[in-house]
């Protein structure tokens, strides 16, 4: 089964995460197609805008944990540097508007590829975890960056030492999305998309340069930074008492 459904609507290719029995977590073989298939929206001519979102009622649980523990070294920085860091970089530099279509829960290396979308559609029912904290890693796939910038780094510091959820509307509120669906949220999102795809794409193309020039100068920087701190907190005490607890499903005892 593929881990990434595509399909075109409108000038609009919708970008299905497809791991529905996992929480639609990310494994290397699910950035790999979510990179291709980026790729090839770009070059597509028929493609004018994209849309990201879940299979089922996830949007996705972030990076799938057991994929990391495979083998007896994993070397966090190499693993970012592969797959997240260039991903994340990739939405940016996408010429094309790209919307997250957040049906769902969203978690750590997802939040952090949600918030890299040039807008954000939520469901009433979403909700966000920063999600690192829990077990004992530093923030990274660019919500070291990304994160503050939407809602402050006092709410961003306060939200990845505590793990708590933010709810849709909150978001809404802080403006970390910009709209929030109810029964309505499939149709909110093809509006949007629509939208933006019977808009001027060349012009967009600048301006989200232009937006990356401004606020974004250093996230190439902040997301090699965040690939540093993630190796030295992946080798930590603490970090194997975080995934124990995880896979074990009990609170983790960081003492």
């Amino acid at each position: 089964m593929t881990t990434l459904l595509t399909s075109l609507q409108s000038g609009s290719v919708i970008l299905t995460l497809n791991r529905p029995e996992r929480a639609n977590s990310f494994n290397f073989e699910m950035v790999t197609e979510l990179r291709q298939a980026l790729a090839a929206a770009e070059k597509n001519p028929l493609v004018r805008c994209v849309v990201l979102t879940g299979a089922g009622e996830v949007f996705s649980a972030g990076q799938d944990i057991s994929e990391m523990q495979q083998g007896d070294v994993v070397s966090y920085r190499e693993h970012l540097d592969k797959t997240y860091n260039p991903l994340v970089l990739q939405i940016r530099g996408m010429g094309k508007p790209v919307v997250a279509a957040i049906n769902g829960p969203c978690a750590g290396a997802a939040f952090g590829v949600a918030l890299a979308c040039d807008l954000r559609i939520a469901s009433s029912s979403a909700y966000f975890v920063v999600g690192f904290g829990g077990i004992a890693l530093a923030p990274d796939s660019g919500v070291s960056l990304f994160l503050p910038i939407y809602i402050g780094l006092g709410r961003a510091q306060e939200y990845y030492y505590s793990n708590k959820q933010i709810s849709a509307q909150q978001a809404l509120e802080w403006g970390m999305v910009n709209q929030v669906g109810e029964s309505n949220f499939q149709a909110l999102v093809m509006q949007v998309a629509g939208n933006l795809a019977s808009g001027p794409v060349e012009a967009f193309a600048a301006g989200k340069q232009a937006f990356n020039h401004a606020i974004l100068p250093n996230l190439e920087e902040s997301l090699n930074y965040e690939g540093i701190l993630q190796e030295e907190a992946g080798k930590s005490a603490e970090h194997r008492e975080g995934v124990a607890a995880f896979l074990g499903k009990r609170k983790p005892n960081f003492r």
